[in-house]
């Protein structure tokens, strides 16, 4: 099944309209075709959205969360209806494997709907203990009543990445709408289509006009204008450190609250009596799913000495079996990276790995194809943690092992970075594990494993992020708490 190039309009206030700048192509990462064309949005433009989300705001914010499910829920069918037509164009837009942009993209953008379907009905107040205030200034001795109730933060950006245009605005939009707010969604560039038709399924699930509004550019000052927006009272952001720093010091200024997703340079902590077949299987992730352009992947392995070069010949092997090409076509397990410009900074992390002293013990060398932004799954031994490629986030299928000798230096070094997202532990002592765990200042810490407990909260340390969500805790992040006292 193949999709035709689309041309899309913004869609702002329950409308679609065109845009003032024109559009700019889309790009499918595997065969270098344009996949569509997207609005490029003016500043007034952008602002228009927000206007219109904080118009819609008091009604939608007043809906009983039973309407705010159904509608929600409503979407989640939608998508599910057209799920062969969205896996279709989230493969295009990302070079995605077809299993991942069905499982992985789409069908996880379904399944976060129906979550804050049900988070809509989630109770949001909480009865506070009588307090007994002693007669003073403030009035006679008296006994009072306490609630604390979660409201509505107003409208939110929502920008959202590159790597997972499905499951990425889901985690968003959903939880947002779900809580009574409205949203402002400004999709990454390179792949925003599949945005527009999580919108089209909103507008036909019954959203009123102005809850979700879609802007998208190529140009920064889009993004700019959804985040100064006097309009706008919250962004929430997944990308890059850089941006979210940025971002972070906009809405510092005029006080806006922040849900930051950020940069990850996840430590797998590999101890002597570690399942190294396990071990493999789970960094090896890092290499499949969306070609490791994943800010949760196991990228900077810390290899106990005992087993290191066990763990490297082990990789070194499960590399052999990771078929890189066309994500259309059986059989293949590493796609290409978003675009071209991509492609050349992920080789360029490789070549600086050499400059400073790794060795590339597999992979290195550009694949052979065609078309197409294709890197090779890399491997990178002889590392130490003061290299820019230990250190650095580079987005892309390329894993450095460094060595320590005992559990007190892999801690330090798992520790020794400006990340804090999520790390991993491999031991068969579980409660060796736990206990390293313990002392890791990361967001969350897989135990021999890389998959995750959707309920968990999810967020980062550091430089890695501000705040968490996923589960409950997105409802708890697009809300303010507010506390209502009576006297009793």
């Amino acid at each position: 099944m193949s999709t035709e190039p689309r041309t899309e309009k913004l869609y702002i206030g329950g409308a679609w309209v065109e845009p003032d700048g024109g559009h700019y192509e889309v790009i499918d990462p595997a065969t270098e075709d344009v996949v569509g064309h997207a609005p490029e949005a003016s500043r007034a433009q952008v602002y228009e959205a927000a206007a219109a989300a904080k118009e819609a705001l008091g009604a939608w914010s007043r809906t009983k969360p039973e309407e705010r499910a159904a509608i929600l829920d409503r979407a989640a069918d939608l998508m599910a209806r057209d799920a062969e037509a969205n896996t279709v164009l989230a493969q295009a837009e990302t070079g995605a494997t077809t299993g991942t942009a069905r499982g992985m993209q789409v069908a996880v953008g379904v399944s976060r709907f129906r979550r804050y379907a049900r988070g809509a009905l989630e109770p949001v107040e909480q009865a506070l203990p009588p307090q007994i205030n002693e007669a003073g200034p403030m009035g006679k001795a008296g006994v009072f009543g306490a609630v604390a109730v979660r409201r509505p933060v107003g409208v939110v950006t929502c920008i959202t990445s590159y790597n997972n245009p499905w499951a990425n605005p889901a985690g968003k939009v959903a939880p947002a709408l779900a809580m009574g707010n409205t949203v402002v969604v400004k999709p990454a560039p390179q792949d925003p289509l599949s945005v527009y038709a999580m919108a089209r399924a909103l507008e036909e699930a019954g959203a009123p006009p102005g809850t979700v509004n879609v802007v998208t550019g190529s140009a920064p000052a889009v993004g700019a204008a959804a985040v100064d927006s006097p309009d706008v009272d919250m962004v929430s952001f997944t990308g890059s450190t850089a941006v979210g720093q940025a971002i972070g010091e906009v809405c510092g200024r005029t006080m806006k609250r922040q849900l930051m997703e950020l940069g990850g340079k996840g430590a797998a902590l590999v101890l002597d009596d570690a399942d190294l077949d396990s071990a493999v299987m789970g960094i090896g992730t890092t290499f499949a799913f969306y070609s490791g352009q994943i800010c949760t992947a196991p990228t900077r392995v810390l290899a106990q000495r005992g087993i290191h070069d066990r763990l490297v010949e082990k990789l070194t092997r499960y590399l052999a079996f990771m078929k890189v090409g066309d994500p259309r076509e059986k059989g293949t397990v590493v796609g290409p990276v978003i675009s071209a410009a991509h492609r050349d900074r992920v080789e360029s992390y490789v070549e600086l790995g050499r400059k400073e002293g790794a060795r590339v013990v597999a992979g290195g060398e550009r694949p052979d194809m065609a078309r197409g932004f294709y890197v090779a799954p890399t491997l990178l031994v002889d590392c130490t943690n003061d290299m820019r490629v230990v250190r650095e986030e580079i987005f892309g299928p390329v894993v450095v092992v460094v060595p320590f000798d005992d559990e007190e230096e892999g801690v330090a070094l798992a520790d020794d970075s400006d990340y804090g997202l999520i790390d991993y532990v491999w031991s068969g002592d579980v409660a060796r594990a736990f206990r390293i765990a313990g002392r890791l200042r990361a967001g969350g810490v897989g135990i021999n494993t890389v998959g995750r407990n959707m309920e968990a909260p999810f967020g980062g340390f550091k430089k890695s992020g501000v705040g968490r969500d996923v589960g409950s805790y997105a409802l708890h992040a697009y809300s303010e708490l507010q506390a209502v006292v009576w006297p009793g």
